[in-house]
């Protein structure tokens, strides 16, 4: 007897954690499928008045540190200016950020970013691009500087704010504009160009590895990874780097006509009040006291592109990686 309660009580046992690995398990593989879904809903554009955030939060001090009479004729002093500026004709600033990766990921969101102003925006206006990169690959960089310019081939105005680092491909976005203003210790330039290629065929060689490479046309592969790599392949590897140098300093040479481009466009960066001495920049200025000088006499109008994440990344930073192998599976 005693016995088959023992056997009863593991099997109860058993059973209730077969239970909750199941309850789990479905729980799981739903928020999966949910956050595919949402992964699949279209992304929207979102705009932030920002004088109203500007002056909520004046307000808010105000509240703290003013008579109660006081802020009622703060409140309807603010009220009277939101009714005034909505009737007024006031020029307008579109705020724009840039948070660039070595593939200028961003470029899309700053694309539909950019659509959306041009068709609203007129020559009184102007938009204020907050760019934060250090550079990466130059396909898809000059792409990111070709959608700026749209702004300029349409005559709106527009300025470039550095706070931390605009350098490399950075600098070719920030070089675009008509204004670039930059904090005192941001980082700006970096105009050059580089390449490193690891070169595994000794390797290969000491454990006795064949390595067989097939090419149609000269110079389809100067340099590799696992052959043996020639001077030829070497030098031409070489004439490619410096041919989008060239580029390079053609672009800036274009748009920043007022540089020294024998003295700045060496691979080398400055801080922002050596930038300014050496022409890379046109103010040593935040961006924060720029947009709280502006909202004096503009309307000022953050715009960016919610990108839906999935729900993993939403829920654990850095689980992208693993939600895109686990989508495969459901």
């Amino acid at each position: 007897m005693e016995f088959l309660l023992d056997y009863g009580l593991f099997l109860a046992k058993a059973l209730t954690a077969l239970l909750v690995a199941l309850i789990l398990i479905t729980a799981i593989v739903g928020a999966l499928r949910n956050a595919r879904q949402q992964e699949q809903l279209p992304s929207r554009l979102e705009v932030r008045h920002l004088n109203d955030e500007y002056e909520r939060a004046g307000l808010t001090l105000k509240s703290a540190m003013l008579p109660t009479k006081a802020v009622k004729s703060e409140r309807k002093a603010l009220k009277a200016r939101r009714k005034q500026h909505g009737q007024s004709s006031r020029p307008r600033l579109f705020v724009l950020d840039f948070h660039g990766d070595i593939r200028a990921s961003a470029t899309e969101s700053l694309r539909e970013e950019i659509t959306a102003i041009l068709t609203a925006a007129s020559a009184d206006d102007e938009v204020l691009v907050r760019l934060e990169s250090g550079g990466g690959m130059i396909p898809p960089y000059g792409l990111a500087a070709a959608q700026l310019l749209r702004l300029r081939d349409r005559g709106i105005r527009l300025t470039v704010a550095v706070d931390r680092v605009a350098a490399s491909g950075g600098y070719m976005m920030a070089c675009v504009a008509d204004r670039i203003l930059t904090a005192p210790f941001a980082i700006l330039g970096s105009i050059g160009v580089i390449a490193q290629v690891p070169n595994f065929n000794r390797m290969l060689k000491k454990h006795e590895i064949d390595f067989e490479q097939f090419m149609a046309g000269e110079h389809k592969r100067t340099v590799t990874l696992f052959g043996e790599n020639t001077d030829q392949g070497r030098h031409k590897f070489q004439q490619e780097i410096e041919q989008a140098h060239e580029l390079f300093k053609d672009f800036v040479a274009r748009y920043r006509p007022q540089v020294d481009l024998a003295e700045i466009a060496t691979g080398e960066y400055w801080y922002g009040t050596q930038a300014l001495e050496h022409k890379l920049a046109d103010q040593v200025l935040t961006s924060d006291e720029y947009l709280l000088e502006r909202s004096q006499n503009a309307e000022l109008y953050a715009v960016s592109k919610r990108v839906r994440k999935p729900l993993l990344s939403r829920i654990l930073p850095g689980a992208g990686e693993a939600w895109s192998r686990l989508r495969g599976l459901i």
